[in-house]
């Protein structure tokens, strides 16, 4: 179940008071109000810089196997720097990728997450545009944004009816239904992500929120990548 317009404000207010001084949200920090309104983010823990590497991991309550991923508010991408590593399978594997993640310019500390399984990845976003207001996005991931820009866009917040039909306008919705033998995914599900963030983005507090990818399956979607950033 998604969260309603006045649970998102009240959200994202106690979140903006709890991080005052803050414009820019990395991942782990989003995932937490994402999780915090009832939306699906893998298991994880945020490892700080400078400290003791080796007693935290040993205390992780996390399953094998792990994706890690460098934090900072500072990298835009972090495939550019090389700061993902997945597939860690034993406590040795994560010691060398956060050692090695930690000293990455600019890292502020490292993202340990239980892998989630592959699903079709799409991408859920929301902007307030000067002369629209708030728009959400969504699109199919990979290739398709890349090299078809296959996005459709609608004016926030939307109701589940309109999530619906913003679902069913990009080109690649017979992906969404199940195509060539490949299983139909759980639009219901999705249509409960893209509703959050276009009241997300209705409440005005923002100025973007990126959510890419999105991986969805049979019964459920697990949100794998997430950033914000609040008005200035």
């Amino acid at each position: 179940m998604t969260a309603t317009g006045n649970l998102s404000f009240d959200a994202l207010k106690d979140f903006f008071l709890k991080n005052k001084g803050k414009n820019v949200f990395v991942e782990h920090e989003v995932k937490g109000l994402l999780k915090n309104m009832g939306l699906p983010v893998p298991k994880g823990i945020f490892i700080p810089k400078d400290v003791d590497l080796s007693a935290f991991i040993q205390s992780l309550a996390v399953t094998y196997p792990l994706a890690v991923k460098v934090s900072s508010a500072k990298i835009t991408s972090k495939s550019d720097v090389k700061g993902v590593r997945l597939g860690i399978n034993n406590e040795d594997e994560l010691n060398k990728a956060v050692s090695e993640l930690m000293m990455i310019d600019n890292a502020e500390g490292v993202l340990v997450e239980e892998m989630a399984s592959k699903g079709l990845e799409v991408i859920v976003g929301g902007v307030v545009d000067r002369q629209f207001g708030p728009i959400v996005m969504f699109g199919l991931g990979g290739v398709f944004v890349e090299l078809f820009k296959d996005v459709a866009f609608g004016l926030a917040p939307l109701d589940r009816d309109n999530a619906f039909w913003l679902i069913k306008q990009v080109k690649g919705y017979k992906l969404l239904e199940g195509y060539r033998g490949s299983p139909s995914v759980d639009i219901d599900a999705l249509a409960d992500i893209i509703i959050a963030v276009s009241e997300i983005t209705a409440t005005n507090m923002i100025k973007e929120i990126d959510l890419n990818p999105v991986a969805l399956y049979p019964q459920g979607a697990m949100i794998l990548d997430a950033k914000m950033e609040m008005t200035g």
